[in-house]
């Protein structure tokens, strides 16, 4: 893996040259083993909390754990295109908009002892803004070289602070075309309902059950181009304990190994039925 500035990771992106790059500021991960019509990505994997927060913030690591998506890259590892966030939500977060992306409180609580200074907002959110330029250049690079292109934007939930049942696999829709899309959500659920789990974990997919795919990377994705569909993927945290931060390793691989079929499958279909 090579440490790209952003400048080398778009024009690399622009040859349509494969390669492993981390951002210089270790802020993304972007891998292209080869141009494929999809995309997979994980914008909330990221645990990187820089030094100089630390003394200020009020939230625990564990706090920060709690709220991130743990292993979602893991789990869409070995797709050929995988876009991914190294640093914490707490931080910056990726799936919400620029002005709403550094945050004062997070889930109730005041996030900062005292008031985060201009500079340090500043400095995250120019990783905000690198993040969306590459992904930008990347989404442009598909759909110009296959006229589509589909985004599988993986992401995490804690389903037991719910008080009714949840399922094992949420897909949120409400800001995508359902009427052009609805056959490729319906599709994707009955594939992700079709994943067998160690443990006898229950094994169940609904749309906008928990979320509804609110979120700003699918958001900035719908919004800019015409042809590109992006799922909100979320999987309960069945793979781990969100309590105890115990991670269990042979979840996340029986995920992996599914996705590595369904995905591509998946993606497939979608881009027979859409190529122009």
């Amino acid at each position: 893996m090579d440490r790209l500035s952003i400048h080398e990771i778009i024009a690399k992106i622009e040859a349509e040259e494969t390669f492993h790059a981390v951002s210089d500021d270790y802020s993304f991960t972007l891998k292209v083993d080869k141009y494929v019509p999809y995309v997979c990505g994980a914008v909330h994997d990221g645990h990187q909390f820089r030094q100089e927060l630390w003394d200020n913030c009020l939230h625990t690591e564990y706090d920060r754990w709690y709220e991130e998506d743990p292993e979602t890259k893991n789990m869409i590892i070995s797709h050929p295109i995988l876009i991914s966030g190294c640093d914490s939500r707490f931080e910056y977060d990726l799936n919400r908009d620029p002005s709403n992306a550094v945050f004062d409180t997070a889930w109730g609580k005041q996030l900062w002892k005292s008031p985060l200074p201009k500079t340090d907002k500043t400095k995250s959110l120019q990783k905000h803004a690198n993040f969306y330029q590459v992904v930008k250049a990347l989404i442009s690079k598909i759909e110009e070289k296959f006229g589509v292109c589909i985004v599988y934007d993986m992401h995490s939930y804690n389903w037991q602070r719910w008080d009714r049942e949840v399922p094992t696999w949420n897909l949120g829709t409400s800001n995508i075309d359902n009427t052009r899309f609805g056959e490729q959500v319906e599709s994707w659920r009955q594939m992700l309902a079709s994943i067998e789990l160690p443990h006898d974990i229950k094994q169940t997919a609904k749309v906008n059950d928990t979320f509804q795919g609110n979120g700003y990377f699918l958001k900035f994705i719908t919004n800019t181009f015409e042809n590109t569909l992006v799922l909100a993927t979320e999987i309960a945290k069945v793979y781990c304990d969100e309590y105890k931060q115990v991670i269990y390793p042979e979840v996340v691989a029986a995920v992996e190994q599914q996705l590595k079929v369904l995905i591509p499958k998946h993606a497939d279909e979608f881009y027979r039925k859409f190529k122009a």
